[in-house]
């Protein structure tokens, strides 16, 4: 019989149903799902053809998550081994006293790219890497929901990052570190173009690294297999929503942060100059407030895949699954708390220092509880003597080493001796290679076969893992004694008679065999994925995993979508993988002849639509192109140059959305079994909606950045503000924004209610672009003439860097405005609503109220009128 199903489809399944579980589902009509045993003919071969990779040329089109995510892995890998190779140049320099195999300069650059390489480019895009390949598969999506975002988000880091790299060929990369603190990256005392490489080419991949975010987040919570409730999660996609979380609230301080300085750089203006009302530690605040969630940003991804590898190498359910999610969620919470820890030697007051103290030592607590429970786990189950449990037994033991020292360096009084010497070189590379580098390695032997259909060899696993193993310690362990007894880091060079020899020069040693190490890595590698994929179904399965990845067959990951009614459902049901590929679950084939997954609910996954998905494009690759002409035209100041890269990039990304938003012939569609389902929905339970939400909200915290350093300053330098502030543009500035803000709210419900709504939205959006453009003006019209200067003191260069930002967001909405009068004027703003509108006017909301917060806050406040 046929069964029409809405958003709430577990109640007509309850009709031929007996009592329903706890999800919501029966599960004794999903434990089989009740179709024919034969499907039709030429089903599978449709929907194999629909998801095709495009070949030759035309690769650099595709956006289906299996290429785009290999790309991803491959390239942040490569910026790994790039990396590496300059520190093999730092340990040789350092190997022993008075070396000069590079000039001070160049090995300033040296260990400031090293750095600035290995955080972002490569551990943050490493571990998003692996999750635009892997979740789609592990939740039973067809892909990712914005799979041309996560194109476009691998395009930009690529041209960035190698740009960026290639800067040091030039002798133009920075030298001011990895955090690139002022006055040393100020403009008095780097002249030149080098840290305007760094400030926006960070920036650049940054933006990269939010959009997969926002792409994962929705993925996690809207495109999981029917029946996968929170509850029956994978604890790998839990850490990718955490992850993703972590990512837009940290990491639009280091948007401010970086714009901040490219705009003191650029015009002068003294946010981080003490003399004349700014603060340098302003710019250590907004850059550890990003810096130290980033570094449990990485952490929990990595520690997600090796709760998910430990299950299958004991060979049994993780033990306390539900405290291990916890304390993943618990060690995100209190990460945002602990960024000053890195700051005890600034002159913090003491109240300050001992918070900061006490959160360091509670974010060990969860961590703790996760090495516990891998111990359990191990412990009590059969363990499997393979590659990858060496890796993650050997990661375990080195994370663990780091975190103690970790919480050495959480105390104010010790880390006053040990601040900025070699002690916390070897804490940090400790922490990062257990938590990251060990893991990384033990999920590519892990997940190799599935990827491939081939396996890295076990015997030059094994050489790998030992090499490395040692090489670590080699390296790092000798470090803890050259910090203890005095070596600051950062030095090229060091004087004979100090006692640093020795320990130096068995560092260098210990990077040579790491180096060895994963060439051999390198070598296997290429010789496995060289060559043709081999084996598939269960034989791809080598460690006999439980979770879905295992069941993933093609660029659509698995032949029909099953339902989850267990942690390892693949251990669950022995049929599982014949039911699958036998298309008895839902989506079996392509039911409207175009790329399709399955919408499910946030937390109980119930089916609420199918959506369907954008196929191989070149605009993506276009946008991201002429984004990174656009950021690096800018930085060598060809300002026309880069004009035009930004017009065009605006095309291409106008060009690429425009087929977004599509209405198809068939409204329902068969999902399996009868079920029909609605191809088209709008409002909350739209995934774009979810979107818009999730970018409102980055918005939201790179503006809350911006008045944190308002306040900032002003609580630290108040004598420099001089300029009284005028009231005149509070009445009218308020009435524009909102007019804006209600113009841009009553567009929907016009839309929906009149006859002619179409066109009258249109009108509604384009009236509140206009009204906030003019509330804008009268914003900085009203303090340009109060005599306020941005070049003169810390309040003018901090309230014009918030109307500098503010702009942005009204350029972006004005763009918009144009952009769905033209969709309107084409016909494609249909209502009673459309997914366009809907998300365009949430931007246009929002952006009304952070005007009438700039129009406020430096205004009402007692300083305000002083």
């Amino acid at each position: 019989m046929t069964r029409s199903a809405t958003p709430g489809v577990a109640g007509a399944l309850r009709d031929s149903a007996t009592e329903p579980s706890e999800t919501g589902f029966d599960t004794q009509l999903y434990g089989r799902f009740p179709t024919q045993d034969e499907r039709p003919a030429g089903e599978l071969e449709a929907l194999k053809k629909v998801w095709e990779t495009p070949t030759g040329w035309r690769a650099f089109s595709a956006v289906n998550n299996n290429f785009i995510g290999f790309l991803f892995i491959v390239t942040a890998f490569g910026f790994f081994v790039a990396a590496g190779i300059l520190s093999l140049v730092m340990r040789v320099q350092l190997a022993a006293p008075l070396a000069g195999i590079v000039p001070q300069e160049t090995y300033n650059q040296l260990f400031t790219m090293h750095g600035s390489v290995m955080m972002f480019l490569f551990a943050v895009p490493a571990v998003e890497a692996i999750a635009v390949m892997l979740l789609p598969q592990m939740i039973a999506a067809r892909d990712l929901p914005f799979p041309r975002l996560s194109a476009y988000s691998y395009w930009a880091y690529l041209i960035g990052g190698v740009v960026f790299f290639c800067s040091i060929f030039f002798s133009l990369a920075p030298s001011g570190g990895w955090f690139m603190y002022p006055p040393l990256s100020a403009g008095v005392y780097s002249r030149g173009i080098n840290a305007d490489f760094w400030l926006l080419g960070i920036g650049f991949i940054e933006i990269s690294a939010i959009a997969g975010a926002i792409e994962l987040i929705v993925g996690v919570l809207r495109t999981r297999a029917p029946g996968m409730t929170l509850a029956k999660m994978p604890i790998y996609a839990w850490a990718v929503l955490i992850f993703g979380v972590m990512i837009i609230l940290a990491f639009p301080a280091m948007i401010m942060v970086t714009f901040l300085l490219e705009l003191e750089r650029a015009f002068n203006w003294p946010l981080f100059d003490a003399t004349r009302g700014g603060d340098p530690l302003l710019y250590q605040h907004l850059f550890w407030f990003f810096g130290h969630p980033d570094v449990y940003i990485i952490f929990i991804p990595a520690s997600a895949m090796v709760s998910t590898m430990i299950v299958t190498v004991a060979q049994k359910p993780l033990v306390g699954h539900e405290i291990v999610v916890l304390a993943m969620i618990a060690t995100g919470f209190i990460s945002f708390g602990v960024w000053a820890h890195h700051m005890f030697t600034v002159g913090l007051p003491g109240l300050s220092a001992g918070y900061f103290s006490a959160a360091s030592m509670a974010v060990a607590i969860p961590a703790g509880a996760q090495v516990f429970a891998w111990i359990a786990t191990l412990a009590s189950g059969k363990v499997q003597r393979n590659v990858p449990s060496l890796f993650l037994v050997g990661g375990i033991l080195i994370f663990v080493m780091g975190g103690l020292t970790g919480v050495m360096v959480g105390m104010v009084a010790f880390d006053g001796q040990a601040h900025d010497t070699y002690f916390v070189v070897a804490h940090f590379h400790y922490v990062l290679i257990g938590s990251m580098v060990f893991p990384l390695f033990a999920g590519f032997y892990y997940w190799t076969p599935m990827i491939n259909g081939r396996q890295l060899s076990e015997r030059v696993g094994r050489w790998v893992f030992w090499l490395c193993f040692v090489g670590v310690h080699v390296c790092f362990l000798p470090m803890h004694l050259s910090g203890l007894m005095g070596m600051p880091r950062r030095v090229d060079t060091y004087l004979p008679g100090r006692a640093w020899d020795l320990p130096n020069l068995v560092s260098t040693v210990g990077a040579f065999i790491m180096a060895v190490g994963v060439l051999l890595f390198l070598i296997d590698a290429i010789r496995c994925y060289g060559r043709k994929g081999g084996s598939g179904g269960d034989a791809r399965n080598v460690y006999k995993g439980g979770t879905l990845e295992w069941l993933a067959t093609g660029n659509y990951a698995v032949r029909s979508i099953p339902v989850v009614n267990d942690l390892e459902p693949v251990w669950a049901d022995a049929r599982l993988r014949e039911d699958v590929e036998a298309g008895r679950y839902f989506l079996p084939g392509t039911a409207t002849g175009a790329r399709e997954t399955l919408i499910t609910s946030s937390s109980r996954a119930e089916p609420q639509y199918v959506q369907i998905m954008p196929g191989p494009s070149w605009w993506p690759l276009l946008a991201a192109l002429f984004t990174a002409g656009f950021f690096l035209l800018l930085t060598v100041k060809a300002l026309t140059l880069s004009a035009i890269c930004g017009v065009l990039t605006v095309f291409c990304l106008m060009r690429w959305v425009w087929s977004n938003d599509r209405h198809l012939p068939q409204k329902q569609v068969d999902a399996g079994a009868g079920i029909l389902l609605p191809t088209y929905v709008t409002g909350p339970q739209s995934h774009g909606w979810w979107a818009a939400v999730l970018l409102v909200i980055v918005l939201g915290m790179i503006y809350l950045m911006a008045l944190f350093a308002y306040l900032y300053l002003f609580g630290a330098h108040p004598d420099w503000w001089r300029v009284a502030a005028t009231r005149d543009a509070l009445v009218p500035g308020l009435l524009l924004l909102g007019a804006s803000g209600g113009l841009a709210y009553a567009a929907l419900p016009a839309m929906a209610k009149l006859k002619r709504g179409s066109g009258l939205s249109a009108v509604l959006m384009t009236l509140s672009m206009v009204c906030l453009v003019a509330a804008l003006a009268v914003d900085g019209v009203d303090w340009w003439h109060a005599g306020l200067r941005g070049n003169v003191s810390g309040q003018g260069a901090a309230i014009y860097a918030m109307l500098a930002w503010h702009s942005s967001i009204v350029v972006a909405v004005t763009l918009s405005a144009f952009y769905y009068l033209a969709r309107w004027m084409r016909g494609l703003a249909p209502g009673p609503a459309n997914k366009t509108l809907e998300a365009l006017r949430i931007l246009f909301m929002y952006a009304a109220l952070e005007g009438a917060a700039g129009l406020l806050l430096p205004r009402l406040l007692p300083w305000g009128s002083v």
